[in-house]
This record gives C-alpha cells, sequence and structure tokens, in this order.
C-alpha cells in the first residue's frame, strides 16, 4: 500500500494523468516519495538513486539491442538494488499478486540466487 491508496490505484491514477504505462521501477519511486518530491527516507534515497544509475546503464546497452524488454530491465533493477523477491510476494503489486501470476509459471526470476542455481540442476 502506498500510505492509504493501494498500489493499484497508485498505478491507475498515475497512467490516467501520464497516459503511459507505469511500471514497478516508477511505482516505487512515485510511493516513496514525500508530496514535496522528496524521498521518504534517507534509505529510499540511496535506492531511488541507485536505480536511476542502474536504469541508465540497461538503457545505454539496450540502445544497442532493440530485443530487450523494458519491463525485465525494471525487473532487474529492482532485483539487483533491493533484492531478490521473498518467496511468494511481489514487491509493489500489493497483497493480492503471488509471482506466478505477474512472471509467469516457468519464470525463476523470483528466486533467490541460491535456491535458483538449486532449481537448475
Amino acid at each position: 500500500m502506498a500510505g492509504s491508496r493501494s498500489f493499484a490505484y497508485v498505478v491507475e491514477a498515475e497512467e490516467a494523468s501520464s497516459g503511459q504505462k507505469v511500471g514497478r521501477l516508477q511505482l516505487s519511486d512515485i510511493t516513496h516519495r514525500k508530496k514535496d518530491g522528496s524521498p521518504m527516507t534517507s534509505e529510499a534515497g540511496e535506492i531511488m538513486e541507485k536505480s536511476k544509475q542502474k536504469k541508465a546503464e540497461y538503457e545505454a546497452n539496450a540502445s544497442t539491442d532493440s530485443s530487450v524488454n523494458f519491463e525485465d530491465i525494471d525487473n532487474r533493477i529492482i532485483n539487483e538494488v533491493v533484492g531478490p523477491e521473498r518467496y511468494g510476494r511481489v514487491r509493489f503489486q500489493g497483497s493480492g499478486i503471488n509471482p506466478t501470476q505477474y512472471f509467469g509459471s516457468g519464470s525463476q526470476q523470483y528466486m533467490p540466487s541460491g535456491s535458483q542455481s538449486q532449481a537448475e540442476v
């Protein structure tokens, strides 16, 4: 939840005002800022800064590769900056969405790296 508003409500409101799809990375940025635009906490500010740097790196690499999916980039950045998804949860999607619903049944993306290597064996 983003305060008293659900993530779904925040996404819907932002998409209506901007006319563009809101990704997980953008949603985390929106929901972790105060009304004046400053980060909620210093930790949130650090995460936002790292995310911006990673996004710039990925977009620079993606400019040469047209097959890159920008939603996957957001997921990778969140994974690298905040850490892997915890079992049964997808960050910034609310409590009703599980990894299978969001990533698909064949995805190993949300699993911590230790269990991911075991699953591949």
